[in-house]
């Protein structure tokens, strides 16, 4: 798996684990300080986002990273 495809693959868990617990994306940027089209960029695979703001979002989202990663 190569690099774009990881992004792109985190950026569907994310948006899956998002939409599972009905919350939107300008929802989920205000809890961790982003803003929505960052979000957007994150759960399309188009930004590759810093360990720190990924681990905001599990926070937010109340999920291990195992989730982040599922295939």
């Amino acid at each position: 798996m190569n690099e774009k495809e990881i992004l792109i693959t985190i950026g569907n868990n994310i948006r899956a684990e998002r939409n599972r617990i009905r919350l939107s994306q300008e929802d989920l940027a205000e809890k961790v300080s982003l803003s929505e089209k960052h979000i957007s960029k994150i759960e399309r695979g188009k930004s590759n986002a810093k360990i720190t703001t990924i681990i905001a979002i599990m926070k937010a989202l109340d999920i291990p990273f195992e989730a982040l990663y599922k295939l």
